[in-house]
C-alpha cells in the first residue's frame, strides 16, 4: 500500500492549483467546439485524496482547492463526517455495489458507475443518497478485456436503464507513457458525449490532464500535481 502524504505545504499547494488552472484555461481554448456551437463548460479540477490522511484535508480547504474525490467507500465517509463542509465531494474509485450505500449520501458524483447491480443499489438506496446525485457512466473506449467499463455500443441501453440522473461520461484509458496516446480515446468519449447531450466529462489525470482538456474534459482528477 502507498504511504500517505504528509506535511502539506499550503503555498505550495496554491501555487501548483494556480499554475495548472491556467494551463487548462490554455488547453480548453484548443477543444473542439459544441455540435449545437455552445461553449464548452471550464475545466474544474478534482484533488483526490486517496493518499491524504483527514488531518491533512484542511490545508487542501486553504489552499483553495473545493472539489475532491475519494477512491474507498469507508474513507469517504469518514473523511465527510470531519470535513464534509469543506468540499464538494465526488467519489471517483472503482464501485463495488454493497458500498454504494456508503457512498449515495455525500457524493454530487459517482465517476465509476458501470454495472448493472450497481444501478439496483443506487435505486435500492435512493432514499438515503444526497439531493441532486449524478453519475457518470464509466466507458470502456478501448475495448481492453477485463477493464471495467460499459462498451460503447451498449451505452444508450445502459442510460435507459439508470434509475439517477446521468450527468456525464468517465474514461481510464490504456495505460501509456505517453500522454499523446490517450489524446484518441479521449476524443472517443467526447464523441460519445456530443452524441446523447451529456455535458460532463472526467477524464484526465496528473499524467495527461492537458490532453484530456483540450479534448473537452470538464473535469479532471489531479494528485501528485497539486502535492508535489
Amino acid at each position: 500500500m502507498a504511504q500517505l502524504i504528509s506535511n502539506l505545504n499550503v503555498d505550495r499547494v496554491r501555487a501548483n492549483l494556480e499554475r495548472i488552472g491556467g494551463e487548462l484555461t490554455a488547453a480548453a481554448a484548443l477543444a473542439p467546439g459544441k455540435p449545437d456551437g455552445a461553449q464548452r463548460p471550464s475545466v474544474e479540477v478534482l484533488a483526490a485524496v486517496k493518499y491524504l490522511s483527514s488531518a491533512e484535508l484542511p490545508k487542501l480547504a486553504e489552499a483553495g482547492i473545493r472539489v475532491v474525490g475519494e477512491n474507498r467507500a469507508q474513507e469517504l465517509a469518514e473523511k465527510v463526517a470531519e470535513h464534509g463542509e469543506l468540499f464538494e465531494w465526488d467519489f471517483i474509485g472503482q464501485l463495488q455495489s454493497r458500498r454504494v450505500r456508503l457512498i449515495v449520501p455525500h457524493v454530487r458524483l459517482i465517476h465509476s458507475v458501470a454495472s448493472d447491480s450497481a444501478l439496483r443499489e443506487l435505486e435500492r438506496h435512493s432514499g438515503i443518497a444526497r439531493p441532486g446525485l449524478g453519475i457518470l457512466i464509466e466507458v470502456n473506449v478501448a475495448g481492453e478485456q477485463g477493464k471495467a467499463g460499459v462498451a460503447p455500443e451498449e451505452l444508450d441501453a445502459f442510460i435507459a436503464r439508470s434509475p439517477v440522473p446521468v450527468a456525464g461520461l468517465m474514461t481510464m484509458p490504456p495505460l501509456a507513457a505517453d500522454p499523446e496516446q490517450s489524446r484518441r480515446w479521449f476524443a472517443a468519449l467526447r464523441q460519445l458525449a456530443d452524441e446523447r447531450g451529456l455535458e460532463q466529462l472526467s477524464m484526465g489525470t496528473s499524467q495527461d490532464y492537458l490532453v484530456a482538456a483540450e479534448e473537452g474534459a470538464t473535469i479532471v482528477r489531479i494528485g501528485t500535481k497539486l502535492y508535489d
